[in-house]
Order: structure tokens, then C-alpha cells, then sequence
């Protein structure tokens, strides 16, 4: 178990897991100020994606809140229902149930189909198994809720050609414990 938790604090999955639970944190804050509108996210080492209709300074002013807050102990934020963690832990879940319910030999269809009730009741008994694994999952192992030394460098806003598509957001972290600010084009 040591191993994991090393390699889950170790630098480049550390800032991933810290900005994918920036990232929940500012779309569960967006979603609270706005709940008629989507908001979607993509985290990676460098920073994260904000995807949805907001102003580039009302996302700012989120994210620094995003970021006060679960520096003054709201850890909870980095958690996010829609999270594509829990589909994951979802499917992990039913599949293998489903796959271990196919080991049994059933050469014909007939045994093949006799099984399918079985199959049916395991997958949705994966599924409701799997409903509170996913944010524990978020919590234990995809994000983290201490950002730490998390600092926003630079926001860039890119419009789309059709307006009826979302604004995307790229924002760029770094460690504000590293010597070197990390920049780049837009």
C-alpha cells in the first residue's frame, strides 16, 4: 500500500490528481452559481479545461475561490458527481461481475441464454455496488482535495466558431514550491 500512496504523491500524478480536484472544485462552485448551465473539465499536469458558457473573469474569481476554499480545509469539493471516475467504477464493477458470470462452460445457445437472468442481476448489482465506490475512488485515488502549492499562472479563453458551442477555458497551474513558472502561447 506504500507503493500506492508514493506513486500517488510522486510529482507528475500528484499535480494531476490536485488539478483535476481544482478543476471539481471550480465546476461544483460554477455549478452552484449557475444551475441552468453545463460545465465540463479535463485535467492534466499543466493545468486543466473549463468547458461552458462563463466570463473568463467570473472563472478566475471561481477558481481562487475553488482554491481558498479547499486550502481552509473543504476537501470535499475536489469530489464530483459527474466525474467520469464513477462511469469507470462503474463499468469495472458490472464487467467484471458479468465476465466472471461467462466462465462457467455454456457451449450452446440455450445454456448461454438460461444464463442471462444471472448476468442481468449481477451487472445491476455491480451497478449499485459500484454508486458509492466511484467518489471514493475520486477521493482515495483520481483527485486530491489539498491542492497544496497549487498556483493558477494563466487563464485563456478559446471561442468557438458556432455560438451555440461552449467557451473553453484552458487554466495553467504550477507549484508555487518549484523555482521555474511554467508558460506557454496561446
Amino acid at each position: 500500500m506504500t507503493d500506492m500512496i508514493s506513486l500517488l504523491e510522486w510529482g507528475p500524478v500528484s499535480k494531476v490528481r490536485r488539478n483535476h480536484g481544482l478543476e471539481h472544485a471550480t465546476i461544483n462552485l460554477l455549478s452552484e452559481k449557475y444551475p441552468t448551465r453545463s460545465f465540463a473539465g479535463h485535467s492534466d499536469s499543466k493545468g486543466f479545461w473549463v468547458l461552458g458558457n462563463v466570463s473568463t473573469d467570473e472563472l478566475a474569481e471561481t477558481v481562487q475561490q475553488a482554491l481558498t476554499r479547499m486550502n481552509a480545509g473543504e476537501h470535499n469539493l475536489a469530489i464530483h458527481e459527474h466525474c467520469g471516475t464513477n462511469a469507470v467504477t462503474t463499468g469495472v464493477v458490472a464487467g467484471t461481475l458479468a465476465w466472471l458470470a461467462t466462465l462457467r462452460n455454456a457451449h450452446t445457445f440455450k445454456k448461454k441464454l438460461d444464463r442471462w437472468s444471472w448476468v442481468v442481476m449481477l451487472v445491476t448489482g455491480g451497478v449499485i455496488l459500484a454508486q458509492p465506490l466511484g467518489p471514493l475512488v475520486q477521493k482515495k485515488i483520481t483527485t486530491s482535495g489539498m491542492p497544496a502549492g497549487l498556483k493558477v499562472v494563466q487563464i485563456v479563453r478559446y471561442e468557438q466558431e458556432n455560438p451555440e458551442k461552449p467557451v473553453a477555458h484552458r487554466i495553467q497551474t504550477k507549484d508555487s514550491v518549484q523555482g521555474a513558472v511554467e508558460t506557454s502561447a496561446a
